[in-house]
């Protein structure tokens, strides 16, 4: 720099070479619009639920058999001083859950009047999926828990299942856990 510069052009000088030696700013890119659920495993099948519906995860707590209940309903927990029923999915829909005890969970939902945990077999956590990739409904299912199943997403590493928890809660079958 030139001591006959005047300071105006002594900064006018810096701010070109700033300039020349930028780098630009990185290429735009295309955002993408994403579903967000918690991923679950159930009876060989990987879901997701939407965040909306489940307020809480849970390991499975210790509970109190209910007798006269169907073989699905568990018990009752005893949860920071709230009853909550407890419903193993995998019975309710006819199986078996299949994972050790430590790595089931419990999907805690809470809407309108209902309070209720379904235990599955394992947890996923928060899964961001493109919506690109689906949320179409499956045609192939034959599975007991079909009518539970909204869309899907199809990934290159397999497909989640969107689990309608709004669709079981209104199921008549899980509405009546009493004994027959």
């Amino acid at each position: 720099m030139h001591s006959s510069l005047t300071p105006y052009l002594a900064l006018v000088d810096i701010a070109n070479r700033a300039k020349a030696q930028a780098q630009g700013l990185p290429a735009r890119q295309e955002v993408k619009p994403y579903w967000t659920g918690i991923g679950f495993s159930l009876l060989g099948h990987r879901f997701v639920a939407a965040m909306e519906d489940v307020v809480e995860l849970l390991e499975v707590p210790q509970y109190t058999f209910i007798p006269g209940v169907q073989p699905w309903v568990r018990g009752v927990a005893n949860v920071r001083g709230r009853l909550l029923p407890l419903f193993d999915m995998a019975v309710f829909f006819g199986g078996h859950l299949n994972s050790p005890r430590q790595r089931r969970r419990v999907l805690v939902l809470e809407r309108d009047k209902v309070y209720a945990g379904l235990i599955v077999d394992e947890l996923h956590g928060m899964q961001h999926l493109a919506l690109e990739y689906g949320k179409m409904p499956p045609s192939d299912l034959t599975e007991p828990f079909a009518p539970m199943v909204s869309g899907q997403f199809q990934l290159q590493q397999g497909r989640w299942l969107v689990f309608d928890l709004q669709a079981l809660l209104s199921d008549f079958q899980f509405a009546d856990a009493a004994a027959h």
